[in-house]
């Protein structure tokens, strides 16, 4: 039984995650020769005051961004 886990910044639509966890069960299911029913995908919504890159959060360089443009 394949389990995914998949890690992605907050803000996506309800219809986009759904559609990613269809298609990532798909090609799982079809790579690992397996029933998509076997197939397990956990999401976890990372806030974006809790991911940084460069030592900065990402809400951090969103606001920095939108205060030069």
């Amino acid at each position: 039984m394949p389990i995914l886990e998949i890690k992605l910044l907050e803000g996506r639509d309800q219809e986009v995650k759904e559609r990613l966890i269809a298609d990532v069960t798909k090609t799982v299911s079809e790579t690992l020769q397996v029933a998509p029913e076997r197939v397990r995908i956990i999401l976890y919504e990372i806030p974006l005051n809790h991911w940084a890159i460069g030592g900065k959060t990402v809400k951090e360089n969103q606001e920095e961004k939108e205060r030069l443009t």
